[in-house]
């Protein structure tokens, strides 16, 4: 297979972005930081943007992206798989340049949840994001919480933990987003403790989610470039500004939580995504030097170290309160802080994962949370009550 590089990342401040609607958004992601290439050798672009159609009525962002004439009469397409879908436009341009019909792909994804003035509508963005579920999954308004809070249930019965226990991972990325200049979080009244997250506010009466346990609301974009050799040299780019996309995998389960069966911790979907992405890698686990992994609610850090082979079923929490997804750790996990900190507007969620991982190997992450001698990161993004994921493993360009 034909090596593909990412380089040229590039994304917003993570939060409340105000009049800043999704046209000019599109806009700055497709040229914030690249008046030094020549914007149309870009071949592909691939735009993720889940809510538009919902909360900006704009169902066509492709067309927003071609007003910008450095892209227009190109091929665009829109790539919509709930949560995983930047992921899923980093794998689109990756696809479409091992097809042979482009050298330079453009990935990129926007979310404006916050209305443009005025007050945030939680139930309407609760309402929304539930059109990505199974109508037997269904909680209005709030849908997704609710799923998450039944999948946290399950995972503290059966492993044995308390929410004492689970209050361990919040404060680790909240930690961790205090020293990332664009994260939505970087700025707390005070610092978040585990005495915090377990006052803060309990959304089901019988089951365990709490507020500061949950992803942030977030406006924002990101964006990447995708490109083979060829790519990079028409584009002038040296690969010492580059890093290779080693690998990628997707893969999708039942929609609904029931077809999951006695599964539901151990998702087989994300797992099948995580082989296939280490296998075309060449990598195993114990090769990985940090993970940005898709934190939507508390529960899915423990998970998702399960999935990725650092711990063992139920063995995911220790993996947080020992020590090792710390900076300094056996694998930091979410050094950026995560959705529950850095911010989770929806649909640049996965390509800020990607650009993450990219900016460390780089050594351009934010000095104290820089994992040193980073030699493999993965990304892990997740769509829906964990049904589509989409799994990256980058190295350093050779």
């Amino acid at each position: 297979m034909k090596k593909l590089y990412l380089t040229k990342y590039a994304q917003s401040s993570f939060g409340k972005l105000g009049n800043y609607p999704i046209e000019h958004m599109l806009r700055d992601a497709g040229s914030k930081d690249l008046e030094d290439v020549d914007r149309t050798k870009v071949e592909h672009v691939a735009v993720a943007g889940l809510l538009a159609p919902l909360l900006s009525d704009q169902s066509l962002s492709a067309g927003l992206v071609a007003l910008d004439p450095a892209y227009a009469g190109k091929s665009i397409k829109g790539v919509v798989n709930a949560c995983d879908s930047g992921g899923l436009a980093v794998v689109d341009c990756a696809t479409q340049i091992l097809a042979g019909v482009a050298h330079v792909g453009l990935a990129l994804g926007c979310e404006k949840m916050h209305p443009l003035e005025g007050k945030l509508d939680s139930q309407k963005i609760g309402l929304a994001l539930g059109t990505a579920a199974h109508k037997d999954d269904l909680f209005p308004p709030f849908t997704f919480p609710h799923a998450f809070a039944v999948i946290m249930d399950r995972y503290l019965k059966t492993y044995g933990y308390s929410e004492e226990d689970f209050a361990a991972v919040p404060p680790l990325f909240y930690a961790n987003a205090a020293h990332n200049p664009l994260a939505h979080m970087c700025k707390t009244k005070e610092p978040v403790t585990p005495k915090l997250v377990l006052g803060s506010n309990r959304l089901f009466p019988d089951l365990p989610l709490k507020l500061f346990e949950c992803s942030q609301i977030s406006d924002g974009w990101a964006r990447i470039l995708v490109c083979d050799d060829e790519g990079l040299a028409r584009l002038g780019i040296p690969k010492q500004k580059a890093t290779e996309l080693a690998g990628f995998g997707a893969a999708v389960d039942g929609l609904s939580l029931a077809s999951r069966g006695d599964k539901l911790l151990r998702p087989e979907g994300a797992q099948k995504a995580f082989q296939r992405a280490m296998s075309m890698a060449g990598a195993r686990p114990a090769d990985i030097s940090l993970q940005e992994v898709h934190d939507c609610f508390s529960v899915m850090g423990p998970l998702s170290v399960e999935i990725t082979g650092f711990a063992d079923a139920g063995r995911g929490l220790p993996f947080f309160t020992d020590g090792h997804a710390s900076v300094g750790g056996k694998c930091p996990i979410n050094t950026s802080g995560g959705l529950i900190a850095k911010g989770h507007p929806i649909s640049a969620t996965g390509v800020a994962m990607v650009g993450w991982i990219h900016q460390q190997l780089l050594g351009r992450a934010p000095a104290p949370v820089q994992v040193n001698n980073a030699r493999l990161g993965t990304t892990l993004n997740i769509g829906g009550p964990i049904c589509s994921t989409v799994v990256t493993a980058q190295r350093p360009a050779a």
